[in-house]
């Protein structure tokens, strides 16, 4: 049985369990319905496929849909389907064009979890009177002395906890994780184990509404001007070649420049304002100090009390790094690496851990 710290019986114990389809979200009600708590299966609509394809008939992931409702029949528990499709294009995807837009490169799934997520269905699922809103991500919740705290997958090749950083204590107290201490092939095990039709489903690779990892087309068609021509320049400002938009680039990119160079060249800027994109060497993108914005911090503990005893993400595939928290005359919160890190985008997520826990982090807006 899953324990899920919750002062009542299972059975008197409701949790509404967000189903995307896949075999993570699957596993995590069946254990829920096996352990006896009262279990609501909520699927969301949040994007038509057909549309951001521009293929007719193609339903936003028609077939995840199907392939919830058959888990929730499956292992016994009622299933809805809710439409947050307005939700969604508002806080997700129109920010993820106007990120790219602004020389960013946005994270949609933080974003997702941040407001549709862990907002508009954990709303839905106090409304059901839920105890408490189960979700099949590779985190764990570990109850603290005064508060429920955010710590890292127990598998490091799953762990998901860099796209829950902006999780505010709030949510965290009603959220649960029963995945978090497993390992994708324990995971698989259990759908076998419950005869689940979807123990053997791939994991999704691209983002979800971006079809075949053509983010350009989706913002062009989004933002009929947003792929307006600009140079291509270098460290100097010489120009060395057009491109066909902006958002087509990212920092630390060194295909596709539009450019004649006997020696490898990258990304290292990109400017929203004259539609430039700045090339130079693999050493010009190194940064060591990375300015937040936005800031959601976990712990009971203030921020500048950590100092230096920290570890950061700025990627979700990184290993954590070690660095320090740090104020400058303006009252800035920056994060000063220990070692310098090649092509750090605004746009990106600085997460900060300490050991497993995630101590918060914040959104990058500039490097130096």
């Amino acid at each position: 049985m899953i324990d899920l710290g919750i002062n009542k019986p299972a059975a008197e114990t409701r949790v509404v369990v967000a189903m995307s389809g896949g075999v993570d979200s699957s596993v995590a009600a069946a254990l829920m319905a096996e352990s006896g708590y009262d279990v609501i299966g909520i699927t969301l609509q949040l994007y038509d496929y057909g549309q951001m394809a521009q293929k007719k008939g193609a339903c936003c992931a028609g077939q995840d849909i199907y392939d919830a409702a058959m888990v929730a029949e499956k292992i016994g528990i009622p299933h809805y389907v809710f439409n947050y499709e307005d939700k969604f294009k508002e806080g997700v995807i129109n920010d993820f064009v106007e990120s790219y837009l602004q020389g960013e490169t946005p994270i949609p799934c933080v974003k997702c979890n941040q407001t549709v997520k862990f907002k508009d269905l954990l709303q839905a699922a106090r409304d059901l009177n839920a105890d408490a809103m189960v979700t099949g991500h590779y985190v764990q919740r570990i109850q603290g002395d005064n508060a429920g705290e955010l710590h890292a997958g127990a598998d490091p090749n799953r762990d998901q906890s860099y796209f829950l950083f902006a999780t505010t204590q709030e949510q965290l107290d009603f959220l649960r994780f029963p995945l978090g201490h497993m390992s994708k092939d324990e995971t698989r095990a259990h759908a076998a184990r419950f005869g689940l039709e979807v123990a053997d489903k791939p994991d999704s690779q691209d983002i979800c509404f971006v079809p075949n990892g053509d983010y350009a087309g989706v913002i062009q068609k989004m933002r009929p001007d947003a792929l307006e021509p600009g140079d291509v320049v270098d460290m100097q400002g010489n120009v060395l070649g057009q491109h066909p938009g902006i958002v087509n680039f990212t920092i630390g990119q060194r295909r596709r420049l539009y450019i004649n160079s006997v020696v490898p060249k990258y990304v290292v800027k990109i400017i929203p304002e004259t539609r430039q994109v700045v090339v130079g060497d693999k050493d010009d993108l190194q940064r060591q100090r990375v300015y937040l914005k936005d800031i959601n911090w976990l712990s009971e503990i203030p921020m500048n009390a950590y100092a230096d005893s920290i570890q950061v993400k700025i990627r979700s595939s990184n290993t954590p790094m070690s660095a320090s928290i740090l104020l400058d005359t303006a009252d800035e919160v920056y994060i000063e690496l220990d070692e310098a890190e090649f092509g750090i985008s605004p746009g990106q997520a600085c997460v900060i851990y300490n050991g497993s826990r995630v101590l918060g982090g914040g959104w990058i807006y500039k490097t130096s």
